[in-house]
């Protein structure tokens, strides 16, 4: 099937609401996150009806089932239906939540099918909802989805001579290279302890420091990959400082 013909019409397909505005008078534009077709553009005609059937239906965070069809850019919505087995988010998860889908936005290219980038998306939903440290929650999406992108981490070996990460040994971690042992004359990068590293590759944060030095280190890479897009959720959870 032609990749034409497979925009066509989609049945039944798995999927979240990453971010709706308002179009035209009663319609809506989303942005969906798919399982099998990745970020997908819809519109949702008559969705702002006062007696649309969608009405309330296309929610952030809440597990979707989505039909559409369409072969231009943006496909037009023909049915929805709530999935169900997602606690609501509140409070400072659902910031944590908006933060989530600014980076699917930001990062993922559209029609660019990511399932187990997808699956994990839900799993962390799931963990949002039941957790109380956030913080923990959100180094393990952010290196993740980084892997899923294309843009993994080299956390257990060195970058230039593919030795092991020693946990007692300083490093500086250099974009686009990975980390190099710390020596009195290489200032490039961002120094971090090697059992930082290591406790990123297991995706431990329970020690205070490697709690600390990952934070830092995924905003350098997120913001290297952004490359200078702002991110608003973020700039709300700088009052919270243990995210």
């Amino acid at each position: 099937m032609s990749n034409a013909a497979s925009r066509q019409r989609i049945q039944d397909e798995p999927a979240f609401v990453l971010h709706s505005y308002p179009f035209r008078e009663t319609s809506l534009i989303l942005e969906v996150f798919s399982r099998q077709h990745g970020r997908v553009p819809l519109v949702a005609r008559g969705a702002r009806r006062p007696r649309s059937a969608l009405r309330g239906l296309l929610m952030g965070f809440q597990p979707l089932s989505l039909s559409w069809f369409g072969k231009h850019e943006l496909r037009t919505l023909h049915g929805a239906e709530w999935q169900g087995g997602q606690p609501q988010l509140q409070g400072t998860a659902l910031l944590c939540g908006f933060y989530l889908n600014e980076l699917l936005l930001n990062l993922m290219a559209r029609d660019d099918p990511h399932e187990s980038l997808f699956d994990y998306y839900q799993q962390t939903l799931l963990r949002l909802a039941q957790e109380v440290d956030h913080a923990f929650t959100l180094r393990c999406f952010e290196k993740h989805m980084l892997q899923e992108l294309g843009y993994a981490l080299l956390l257990e070996t060195e970058a230039d001579s593919g030795k092991p990460i020693v946990p007692e040994r300083t490093y500086r971690y250099i974009l686009e290279r990975g980390a190099i042992a710390e020596t009195a004359d290489l200032a490039q990068g961002m120094p971090v302890a090697g059992k930082t590293l290591l406790d990123m590759a297991d995706d431990d944060y329970r020690d205070a420091n490697s709690a600390r030095q990952s934070k830092q280190l995924m905003r350098m890479l997120l913001d290297h990959h952004l490359a200078g897009k702002t991110l608003h959720t973020r700039e709300l959870m700088r009052d919270l400082q243990k995210l």
